[in-house]
């Protein structure tokens, strides 16, 4: 069975997005959106475990939203306000449950780029 992971990197101060508030939600195709997690991310920019456990991986549409602006607003080093980049939303499908996926994001108060590997 898969799972769902990620990491974001912080390219401004060249290290691991520590603290950084992630939300994960899984799109409701025209029921709602249904929030699944939050998480802050821990010294290495990783949440404790599995965004997505075996069990919980499903295939379909999700939303994983990075609170950028408040997490530069906390480390010091962004723009004036109001920020740039405040909530980044990425959204992303799973074609299969039984894939891992992994997703690596690089943020600064100004841009990002998404990896997906497995």
């Amino acid at each position: 069975m898969g799972q769902l992971t990620a990491q974001v990197i912080d390219t401004l101060n060249g290290r691991p997005a520590a603290s950084l508030l992630v939300t994960l939600e899984r799109a409701g195709g025209g029921r709602g959106d249904q929030m699944l997690r939050t998480a802050k991310l821990n010294a290495d920019g990783r949440t404790d475990r599995p965004l997505l456990d075996a069990a919980a991986m499903a295939a379909g549409r999700y939303r994983l939203s990075l609170a950028v602006g408040p997490y530069y607003r906390a480390v010091g080093g962004g723009p004036a306000e109001p920020a740039f980049l405040d909530v980044v939303p990425v959204d992303f499908g799973v074609a299969d449950a039984a894939e891992s996926v992994h997703l690596t994001l690089l943020v600064s108060p100004w841009t990002y780029s998404v990896v997906r590997s497995s």
